[in-house]
């Protein structure tokens, strides 16, 4: 069974030519459309009703409708170096999940609750399954893999000291997983690189394939062991080291070499009218949530620190 890398050989998802898939909202209505890949209009998008747009004015819904979206806690080495001090966290991939609600589009709003002190982004890549997929082999899996979007698995630190038995509400709020802006396949994954900025300053970096703990047919056979995976589902998978609270006003995105860029801008909103009346678990600003949101400095590159810094103007 080819568990491990590199690759023997690439599955279909990966091999060329380059396909995009993007979802998008025109007058009210959502659309599909394919982009471009070579001629004339290279770069533009082609509606399936044969509508020729500019792909960079539109506005983008995210690729999916899943059931679930499952993410693997940890699965890049220098993430697990930076959190354990060892290169592979745990024996097998453990997970968490976030509720569908939580999606968001390329470029949307990221929201920030006046009571929250730290939300982190993680860049990602995320994996939509492309037919029901269940109680399968590593080998089996990528058939089930319908193509790769860009992600960030945000999330609000401040409720990790309750909730960080289920994450639900640490990743599961609104608007915390912006994606796509399409749907990719053609493209060897594991040799692009992927990065996130804020302020277009990079502060995370990995080469997929190198850092690459467990991949992605592996984590779809062990979850499709007890759980079916449905067409459109989601399934994050990870992100490297630095991982770290940003401000309102910040523009947070994930690129991935060969497969797009996603982002979103951090907005303030008032914090939840129940919160004022003591309902539920209040955010907290403890040692644990500060151990997460603020990460091991010295286990980190200094440049990502540095470009942190200046795009949060400290």
């Amino acid at each position: 069974m080819n568990f491990e890398f590199p690759l023997q050989s690439l599955p279909a998802v990966m091999q060329g030519p380059r396909v995009e898939r993007r979802r998008l909202l025109i007058g009210g209505s959502a659309f599909w459309g394919t982009m471009v890949e070579e001629g004339a209009d290279a770069g533009r998008l082609r509606l399936d009703d044969g509508r020729m747009l500019d792909a960079e004015a539109q506005t983008y819904l995210p690729p999916v409708n899943p059931s679930k979206i499952i993410a693997v806690h940890i699965s890049y080495s220098s993430r697990s170096m930076e959190t354990r001090n060892k290169p592979k966290p745990t024996e097998t991939p453990t997970y968490f999940t976030k509720p569908p609600t939580s999606l968001n589009g390329h470029k949307g709003q990221i929201l920030k609750p006046a009571d929250c002190k730290y939300l982190n982004y993680e860049g990602e890549y995320a994996v939509v399954i492309g037919r029901t997929c269940r109680n399968v082999t590593p080998d089996e899996a990528w058939d089930y893999i319908e193509g790769f979007c860009p992600a960030l698995d945000m999330g609000l630190q401040d409720f990790r000291d309750t909730d960080q038995g289920s994450m639900l509400r640490v990743k599961g709020a609104d608007t915390l997983l912006p994606i796509g802006p399409g749907i990719v396949r053609g493209v060897d994954l594991f040799a692009q690189t992927l990065r996130t900025t804020v302020d277009g300053l990079v502060v995370q970096e990995a080469h997929i394939g190198e850092e690459t703990i467990w991949g992605p047919h592996y984590v779809i056979a062990d979850i499709a062991r007890h759980i079916t995976l449905m067409p459109g589902d989601v399934i994050l998978m990870g992100t490297p080291c630095h991982s770290r609270s940003v401000n309102p006003g910040n523009v947070v995105a994930c690129e991935i070499t060969g497969i797009g860029r996603v982002e979103g801008t951090v907005v303030a909103i008032d914090a939840p009218r129940a919160a004022a009346l003591g309902v539920g678990h209040a955010p907290t600003d403890s040692p644990e949530v500060r151990r997460v949101a603020l990460g091991f400095d010295e286990r980190v590159p200094e440049h990502f620190k540095a470009n942190l810094r200046t795009a949060k103007g400290e």
